[in-house]
């Protein structure tokens, strides 16, 4: 298997960002890093969706009331 060439970037965050980054590392059990690679795919395929013309949508369980999510 080809292991892809990284570029090493230098990222400047808040200290909620950080914090937030901190909380999902340790929540989700992944490195930061990791965490910051799955965000950004998700925000690719959320992107590509809209793009598309699609909606998203956060549904909750019990009272089945929708939200939209809107994006700049």
């Amino acid at each position: 298997m080809i292991t892809p060439a990284r570029k090493t970037m230098t990222l400047n965050l808040t200290e909620a960002e950080m914090k937030a980054l901190d909380e999902l590392s340790v929540t989700k059990d992944m490195s930061k890093t990791a965490v910051l690679r799955q965000a950004l795919r998700l925000y690719q395929m959320v992107e590509a969706r809209l793009t598309r013309g699609e909606k998203l949508f956060f549904e909750h369980d019990s009272t089945k009331e929708k939200a939209e999510l809107m994006m700049i």
